[in-house]
């Protein structure tokens, strides 16, 4: 015998996903600014290392077999610092996202190796290798832009993001 009582499942699922979906803009915006103000802030880091070890960097990418290593080593720290820095106030980071990604492959590809070739026999090399994080926020800031809290946004620059 059916129950006259109507269910008020659907309708509380609705309401939740509408309060989901007026919620979660918000935080994609909060968690792009948290990507971009910590990752941003680790790369000036490195960057600003490299900078004042600059003989070490260029004898390391020299031992890696990086081309023209008196060159790349200033290139490569002034990439993340200054990336670093554009990140974490939301310039031109699409852009900077892309250079900081091709950093991080280059990365893997020369310091890395062993750990870029286990991704699928041993992910957990992978994954805990450097340059994986680097990369992955990277990654975000260049699928996804900048986001609202941004000061690309501000100025009404294309490719903040959402």
């Amino acid at each position: 015998m059916p129950s006259s009582t109507p269910n008020p499942l659907p309708s509380l699922l609705r309401r939740c996903g509408d309060l989901c979906s007026a919620a979660l803009p918000w935080l994609q915006s909060l968690f792009l600014l948290a990507v971009r103000l910590y990752w941003g802030w680790q790369f000036a880091g490195t960057g600003w290392g490299k900078l004042h070890h600059l003989a070490k960097v260029t004898a390391f990418f020299a031992s890696l077999g990086i081309p023209l290593p008196g060159l790349n080593a200033p290139f490569v720290a002034a990439l993340e610092l200054v990336g670093g820095l554009l990140l974490m106030l939301g310039l031109a980071s699409r852009p900077v996202a892309l250079l900081l990604t091709v950093d991080m492959v280059v990365a893997y590809l020369t310091a890395d190796r062993a750990a870029l070739a286990s991704v699928f026999s041993n992910p957990d090399a992978f994954y805990a290798a450097a340059p994986f994080t680097f990369l992955s926020a990277s990654l975000v800031v260049l699928l996804f832009g900048a986001g609202p809290l941004a000061l690309d946004r501000l100025l009404g620059r294309p490719g903040g993001g959402r």
